[in-house]
């Protein structure tokens, strides 16, 4: 539906990474992952919101519930803390590798 109803000029590179139901199904927590900067992935939750009824009609069409369940988006930062911990990860290895170098060529 996103890759149909919203483009990725508008709204950036977007994916639905997880969907969370209460047990009742009467309410959706659905995560979105947002490629670029922080003004882009704001824009984009902003622009999600907007386009909330529309999103939840599409759902209510499409799945068959007693209810249409309420839905309300999340920006999944996931990916941003996982590329953050690799660079700390990178950086760490490249540092030991450096002192490592040092103390060969002192010797």
């Amino acid at each position: 539906m996103f890759q149909r109803r919203f483009s990725m000029e508008e709204f950036g590179f977007m994916t639905v990474t997880e969907v969370r139901m209460t047990p009742d199904l009467r309410q959706a927590r659905i995560f979105v992952s947002v490629f670029g900067d922080d003004a882009r992935k704001k824009k984009s939750l902003t622009l999600l919101e907007e386009q909330k009824q529309v999103v939840r009609s599409t759902i209510g069409r499409a799945v068959r519930l007693r209810f249409t369940p309420e839905i309300m988006f999340v920006l999944d930062d996931t990916m941003d803390r996982a590329m953050n911990l690799e660079a700390i990860f990178k950086k760490i290895h490249d540092e030991e590798r450096s002192r490592s170098e040092d103390d060969d060529s002192t010797s």
